[in-house]
């Protein structure tokens, strides 16, 4: 593990090295330069571009490492034994259920509230599923055997563990201790809080830029979750592509944006496998346990908040766009859908934002 860090490190460091450069003089650039770095964090490639002065661009830069890292071996991971969702499923079943910080009660309420307002469709319970069906591993070609779809038997015990009305949260007010706040689940159940993943990213950068950071805008890319802050130097717009899931090398359109936004974007076209000329992505429809077949192809929000931009994404592909705007709206979000005939679909107030290209 020491070695393994110490690697990372190293990495990071050369990343910024060469992603954000010096100039012939070896000063560093002005206040108002662009300072760029890509690195890799939960799993995905993190691409920042940050306005201000070199030292406080390398100073943001090594903070988001540190923040995201924390966030993942903390709170996120269910494979890590130091993460508090490992910690909760391993307590799954446990009468006396599992204490837990505030925060992450915080985290779960929010979870359990947008699967009830979504009807089910977004569902933090999933983690059985997810494992039986291990949609990452083989998009990611890790197996060399060929992929072979679970049996109808296999996914209804899954889903037999699955369920999010299940979970019980207990303990309030803003001055209980992390014994007052306790989660119980039902054995067997497996919590993965993967939808959300990026989005609570996104916050967490945010509000690192929210501090006194002397950076003045930036734009954040986690994989499909985009953070814009701040503003150019020159006071022109962030523009956002929004990506073509038939043509993943295209975008449909852009996102002309101003200050602070979560653009979360979820499709088909992400992490897939194919097999037998049809193929299996990752989002889980937990009714039926089977990869979501709603007509949608990529779905991307518009959010103040990224914790219900990344969350709304995954609710919006498997409701579709009629109950997905309307969703949406609830949450004061805008939506964005392309549907697998190409036709494109939206909320009224995403039209401000949106320019077809």
């Amino acid at each position: 593990m020491k070695l393994f860090f110490r690697i990372t490190m190293l990495w990071g460091m050369i990343v910024f090295c060469f992603g954000c450069g010096m100039q012939e003089n070896g000063e560093r650039q002005d206040k108002d330069s662009a300072w760029q770095c890509v690195d890799t964090a939960m799993g995905t490639v993190v691409q920042q571009t940050v306005y201000g002065s070199g030292e406080a661009a390398e100073d943001f830069f090594g903070q988001t490492r540190v923040a995201l890292t924390e966030l993942e071996q903390e709170q996120l991971s269910w494979r890590l034994e130091t993460s508090e969702v490992y910690r909760m499923n391993q307590w799954a079943g446990k009468e006396e259920g599992c204490g837990i910080p505030e925060d992450m009660a915080r985290l779960l309420q929010a979870c359990l509230e947008l699967g009830r307002r979504s009807g089910g469709n977004f569902d933090i319970s999933l983690g059985q599923l997810t494992r039986l069906w291990n949609i990452d591993k083989w998009a990611a070609g890790e197996n060399e055997v060929i992929f072979g779809i679970p049996s109808e038997e296999e996914i209804q015990e899954a889903l037999r563990l699955c369920g999010s009305a299940k979970i019980r949260l207990t303990g309030d007010g803003p001055d209980a201790s992390s014994e007052e706040f306790r989660v119980y689940l039902p054995e067997g159940m497996q919590l993965d809080l993967g939808a959300v993943g990026k989005g609570l990213a996104l916050s967490a950068v945010s509000s690192l830029l929210g501090e006194e950071t002397r950076i003045t805008g930036a734009v954040v890319s986690l994989g499909g979750s985009i953070l814009t802050w701040g503003e150019k130097p020159d006071g022109s717009p962030w523009k956002v592509g929004v990506m073509d899931p038939f043509d993943t090398a295209s975008n449909v359109g852009i996102l002309t944006l101003e200050g602070e936004w979560c653009i979360s974007t979820s499709g088909d076209y992400e992490r897939y496998v194919e097999a037998d000329g049809v193929r299996y992505h990752h989002i889980l429809d937990p009714a039926t346990g089977y990869p979501a077949d709603s007509g949608v192809k990529g779905v991307t929000i518009l959010a103040e908040d990224g914790l219900l931009s990344d969350g709304l994404s995954t609710a919006c592909f498997l409701l579709g766009p009629e109950e997905g705007i309307a969703l949406a709206a609830e949450y004061g979000a805008e939506v964005l859908f392309v549907m697998e005939d190409g036709e494109i679909v939206m909320s009224e107030g995403m039209e401000k934002y949106f320019r077809e290209n």
